[in-house]
């Protein structure tokens, strides 16, 4: 008998914020890699994560929301984007019943002109109301060069098996890129910042949630338990005041959520310090985006 040829490739899950890029991917891959909010843009980085077998590697890309940049903050999430379509095996295009192209006009054309296998994934079918579904297809298959439609449910877990069929039907022949224990290529600390940021989205209204970003000052993990010390970094004074809360409440419920979800993520105790720092207008500053880790070049 003879073996079956390994298959390797990227794909790519590209599409606008808010219509299940990453609980798509977290459904995939089988783990919490990507952070999951109502809110939009919430996945600021790419974040790899992959699938092994004995006979494949799947490269799982989850990227930032399509949008039109409006600071360097924006400018920076794109590049991630564009980076995404350089490198793809396959892509999956990911929509809802209610986005359209506008405002992402050039990717598409871009993506139609790339020749790289699309795979249109229409999430979030179980809102439908009658026709809505039939009326969306022939919506985006008009615009963009799909070779398979999906219709799914992320939340409810509807049909996303199909979705890894279509990609080992399309996966090229190629040895594995990364080693086969591996889950993503991001670190530990990587993730205890996501976990943070996470809790902040799910705590903070209006502008906060968009305006801080999370550092892991000290990461020390022991055979019983991790201790992590995090600097939740806003641009103004106002902001802190809101993070810490009257007596430190807010910032003490923010530290207790994600304790209990870094213990879940890393299996063992941790002990988690977080701080509220104020850093001027991080966002728009090119020099202090880099020290956080968006310069993807």
């Amino acid at each position: 008998m003879t073996a079956h040829p390994h298959k390797a490739g990227f794909v790519n899950i590209i599409g606008k914020p808010n219509v299940g890029k990453s609980t798509l991917m977290n459904i995939l891959v089988g783990e919490r890699l990507s952070i999951i909010s109502s809110k939009a843009q919430t996945t600021r980085h790419r974040i790899v994560g992959l699938i092994n077998t004995d006979d494949y590697q799947i490269v799982f890309s989850d990227t930032p929301g399509m949008l039109k940049p409006k600071y360097e903050l924006h400018k920076s999430m794109m590049s991630f984007v564009n980076l995404s379509l350089e490198d793809a095996d396959i892509i999956l295009f990911v929509t809802d019943l209610y986005e359209t192209e506008e405002e992402i006009e050039d990717v598409i054309q871009r993506i139609n002109e790339s020749g790289i296998p699309v795979l249109l994934v229409i999430n979030k079918i179980d809102l439908a109301k009658e026709g809505q579904l039939e009326e969306v297809t022939n919506y985006w298959t008009s615009r963009i060069k799909a070779d398979t439609v999906i219709p799914i449910s992320a939340k409810e877990n509807f049909n996303t098996e199909r979705i890894l069929q279509e990609i080992l039907d399309k996966l090229p022949e190629h040895p594995a890129f990364y080693d086969k224990e591996e889950l993503t290529d991001r670190p530990e600390r990587f993730f205890a910042s996501e976990i943070i940021r996470e809790k902040i989205f799910t705590n903070y209204k209006k502008e906060i949630p968009y305006s801080t970003e999370v550092g892991i000052e000290d990461f020390y993990e022991e055979e019983t338990i991790i201790k992590i010390r995090a600097t939740i970094f806003c641009e103004r004074n106002s902001q802190k005041g809101i993070l810490i809360g009257d007596k430190g409440k807010m910032l003490k419920k923010v530290g207790i959520e994600a304790r209990e979800e870094l213990e879940k993520f890393f299996g063992k105790k941790v002990f988690l310090e977080t701080f509220v720092k104020v850093e001027q207008d991080w966002r728009k500053n090119k020099a202090k985006l880099k020290k956080f880790g968006y310069d993807p070049s």
